[in-house]
């Protein structure tokens, strides 16, 4: 991931697959033309990159100009008229290649288009290296197409993003996290930490996942991904990571819209934890803290063994089976541990007092993400 200026932008095309893109263009341009010299004029300032590579791989001769549109001063209109910068040649017959970097809305070709019906070329076709479908709006024929894009925005090998970024020899795709807040909350048992997730749920309105209910309604409900889950179970073997992050993506995927997500009892290993990353990555986001509520373990025991009396829990009635799940959750959460402070994303947070207390002390880390 970089960043540039105030924003962050994740690895979208590498060097590689944009050198394939460019080939296949050539090919495609060089056995249309067949022996005629072409004209490939580049649009400043984006498309400088993608008109040197262009016509390195070019295998015959052809002729290279660069043009820029800027409009006419004064004009004040939406329809602001172009006029063009650079273009002193006759271009009366020739064959004429527009090689761009990108086309989202088209508003350029419709200049282009404008700008060159006075030349009398013989024909005028289009070619970008990246093509947003989803932002075009004009009817004008796109003849060659390295790689067509999702409508986000991106910098790189020629485009910027207020100035930086034309540079870099790949392809970055803008990585919008703001909006979204996104915790790993953890808690020993007797820690309150669900009484806690419920209250942060309501305040910051973020969806809990936890991952015990995910299972469940995914087996009570037999669907594909519980049904897989109680195939190993029923066998004694634990569940496969990516079973489990699948359906964490199933419950994202039906909360799209939401502020964020308290994921609990999940993840539990670097590796679950490095899968989750990858998950909230894939959907422009990340997890921004660790939070774990600390109790002094003589204090938990005292809890669980006053909410055995009524829980109905036989694992809240013995005092050596809640020291034993104490420890597993200390051996569990030292990794993680580590794990997020080296992100700098872990925060200890005391969990003793009152219910409002604890909440107070959660929401002042929770603010200042």
């Amino acid at each position: 991931m970089i960043k540039l200026h105030d924003k962050f932008f994740k690895p979208f095309i590498s060097a590689k697959e944009i050198d394939e893109a460019l080939a296949r263009m050539v090919n495609e341009i060089a056995n249309d033309i067949g022996d005629e010299i072409p004209v490939f004029i580049g649009i400043l300032n984006g498309s400088f990159m993608v008109v040197s590579d262009f016509v390195k791989k070019y295998p015959k001769p052809c002729e290279v100009t660069f043009i820029k549109l800027a409009s006419y001063e004064g004009v004040k209109s939406t329809e602001d008229i172009q006029r063009l910068i650079g273009l002193t040649q006759d271009l009366t017959g020739r064959t004429v290649i527009i090689l761009e970097d990108i086309i989202d809305t088209g508003n350029t070709l419709n200049e282009v288009h404008r700008i060159f019906k006075n030349e009398k070329v013989k024909s005028l076709k289009i070619a970008t290296l990246f093509y947003k479908p989803e932002a075009y709006k004009k009817d004008f024929k796109l003849h060659y197409v390295g790689i067509e894009i999702p409508n986000k925005f991106i910098v790189g090998y020629g485009l910027d993003y207020d100035g930086l970024g034309r540079d870099i020899p790949e392809v970055y795709q803008i990585k919008d996290t703001q909006h979204m807040t996104n915790l790993v909350l953890f808690g020993p048992p007797g820690a309150g930490k669900g009484t806690q997730a419920e209250f942060l749920k309501e305040k910051y309105n973020l969806v809990h996942i936890s991952t015990g209910d995910v299972f469940r309604f995914n087996m009570k409900n037999e669907t594909a991904l519980g049904m897989l889950a109680k195939s190993y179970i029923d066998k004694g073997a634990l569940v496969p990571d990516q079973v489990t992050i699948d359906m964490l993506n199933a419950e994202v995927e039906k909360n799209a819209d939401a502020n964020g997500f308290i994921f609990d009892g999940f993840p539990r290993t670097n590796a679950q934890a490095e899968a989750l990353d990858k998950l909230m990555d894939s959907k422009d986001s990340q997890i921004n803290a660790m939070i774990a509520l600390e109790v002094d373990d003589e204090v938990l025991v005292k809890r669980l063994l006053e909410r055995g009396k009524t829980s109905g829990r036989k694992d809240d009635a013995n005092e050596a089976v809640i020291r034993n799940r104490i420890k597993v959750y200390y051996d569990e959460t030292a990794i993680l541990k580590d794990y997020y402070t080296a992100q700098k994303k872990y925060f200890g947070v005391d969990g003793i007092g009152s219910i409002e207390d604890i909440t107070v002390r959660l929401s002042s880390v929770i603010d200042k993400l």
